[in-house]
């Protein structure tokens, strides 16, 4: 009776080992995955403040935090069983649907661009001072923005754990969309709200703080500023890269080859900074041909409004 009470206790540590070691398997991929993806993880983090700014300093957190709830759902709810149904059953979609979701960022990083040199009087009043309506299709068009953004992420990580067992693939995708979607979000809110923090510094009796404070509150409308600029360059970046290397997995080597030859050319004409430089010549090879297709779909757009604005007003 003793002896077997040792062996079932044997056997209970037996276990317990490897469930642990399944734990720190499942941490590792989940740690890797996130790495992986880690690009467009800045990406994500760029393009978010962009939709906050010039909001009343209390409406930027709610905002904020309506995103980011946003964005778990779009990863856990639609993003992930999409994405590990097709993994098991139809692999081959993964790419093309990646591929229809760069193409949007494209477009939306080209409407941006458009918008800003076509239509110079076109200024849209922060959404605090318009009402709800405007800061609700506000944050609709983060979400829609962000649900691509994660798509990349969620599939980036995936590619990295297509070999282990569903229910590893299924709890490490679960691990990068809570923790991806913690860090973007917590980093933005922690860049919305640096002038507010600023601004108490400044009202220290440190002279140091004050200085920090002052500094904060002058430097973080033109880093705002700067960031939205760096979304609108991150979404045809972002957007021309999952182009490229999709083009490539479904056969048409040269726009991917063509990138890649530059890219080897300046790492290899270049010293200390060659990685650097070259990541940069790559980097420049996707934006440009995020902002060809993202060209080329806004003018589609544009002229499908107009054509059906010419049908409406002749009707």
């Amino acid at each position: 009776m003793a002896g077997g009470l040792v062996a079932l206790l044997d056997d209970v540590a037996a276990l317990a080992r490897l469930a642990a070691a399944s734990v720190d398997d499942i941490g590792a991929a989940a740690g890797r995955a996130g790495a992986k993806a880690a690009g467009v993880v800045v990406d994500d983090t760029a393009v978010t403040p962009r939709y906050v700014h010039g909001l009343a300093a209390k409406r930027e957190l709610p905002i904020i935090a309506k995103i980011a709830k946003g964005s778990l759902r779009n990863k856990v709810l639609f993003i992930l069983p999409v994405a590990l149904l097709l993994s098991e059953f139809l692999p081959g979609l993964l790419t093309p649907i990646l591929m229809l979701g760069g193409t949007y960022l494209c477009y939306e990083g080209a409407e941006k661009i458009w918008e800003k040199f076509a239509h110079h009087d076109t200024h849209h009043a922060p959404a605090a001072a318009v009402g709800n309506d405007q800061e609700d299709t506000m944050v609709k068009g983060a979400i829609r923005t962000d649900f691509i953004l994660s798509a990349e992420i969620m599939v980036i990580a995936l590619d990295d754990v297509t070999d282990e067992p569903f229910l590893t693939r299924l709890i490490v995708l679960f691990v990068v969309a809570f923790a991806i979607t913690a860090l973007v979000y917590g980093v933005v809110a922690l860049i919305v709200k640096m002038d507010d923090i600023g601004l108490r510094l400044a009202q220290r009796k440190g002279a140091a703080a004050q200085r920090v404070g002052r500094g904060l509150v002058t430097a973080m409308p033109k880093v705002l500023a700067l960031l939205a600029t760096v979304g609108i360059a991150a979404m045809l970046w972002v957007g021309g890269h999952i182009l490229l290397v999709g083009l490539d997995d479904i056969g048409w080597h040269g726009p991917y080859g063509l990138v890649h030859d530059a890219e080897e050319a300046v790492h290899d004409a270049t010293g200390a900074f060659a990685g650097v430089l070259g990541w940069l010549t790559n980097t420049l090879g996707s934006a440009l041909l995020g902002a060809l297709v993202g060209a080329v779909v806004v003018a589609l757009v544009t002229a499908i409004k107009r054509a059906r604005g010419g049908r409406a007003a002749h009707a």
